[in-house]
């Protein structure tokens, strides 16, 4: 257990900074998802036929692509993209392509899960807001959202679950995240069961916490909600 020691003979500090990125990058990601997500669920349900266009088939690509290849892309082309439509040299980092690929892959998962949602809240919140004279903005905000996120929440957790386990594929292009500290580590020391191990452990614990986090949330968020049966 030396080897997971914090200090000078062990890579534990190196271990604990690595998955201090790898939550970042899971919690940037997923936010930038969730406001990428409304925007395509808006898309989705718009009534303008190119919205809707665009829509499925924006979702069908990114649905059916590797998240990796979407990073990989990012890191490997945005920079000469930029070169070539603006004119200036861009560099961006392992972090940056991460938390891009895998929010645009990802807020089309939470932009389904939106849309799914709102399409099954009852016709009849949208009739009796309209008959209040409620403008649209207060119907989305106040009387249709915190329906549709109730709805929606076991997906949205879901998608956290996904893409928080898909962070370790960041690591491919050179981010020091937990999981390549675990690989550069293993490789020097030659104990690739130990570090290995011990980022499974880390990556348990990290769903665990969000578990309970979810089941909390989610009875707050369902509060007052009378359960099927009376029970």
């Amino acid at each position: 257990m030396e080897a997971l020691a914090f200090d000078s003979t062990g890579y534990g500090d190196e271990l604990l900074a690595g998955a201090s990125i790898t939550v970042r990058l899971a919690l940037y990601g997923y936010a930038i998802s969730l406001l990428g997500g409304l925007v395509l669920c808006f898309t989705a349900i718009s009534k303008t036929l190119v919205a809707r266009i665009f829509w499925r088939t924006f979702s069908s690509l990114m649905m059916g692509v590797p998240s990796i290849l979407v990073v990989f892309f990012i890191y490997y082309n945005a920079p000469l993209l930029v070169k070539s439509t603006f004119g200036f040299s861009y560099e961006i980092s392992p972090f940056a392509a991460g938390v891009s690929g895998l929010a645009i892959v990802y807020s089309v998962y939470v932009g389904e899960a939106l849309r799914g949602a709102i399409i099954n809240v009852p016709p009849g919140q949208f009739d009796a807001a309209r008959s209040l004279g409620l403008r649209t903005w207060v119907l989305w905000l106040l009387i249709i959202l915190p329906q549709a996120l109730r709805l929606a929440l076991p997906g949205l957790i879901n998608v956290w679950m996904v893409l928080l386990k898909d962070t370790a594929l960041v690591s491919m292009v050179g981010l020091a995240d937990i999981v390549r500290v675990a690989e550069v580590s293993a490789a020097v020391t030659k104990k690739p069961f130990l570090f290995f191990l011990s980022v499974g452990f880390a990556y348990i614990i990290f769903s665990s916490v969000t578990m309970v986090a979810a089941q909390r949330f989610e009875r707050w968020v369902n509060r007052g909600q009378q359960r099927v049966g009376g029970r």
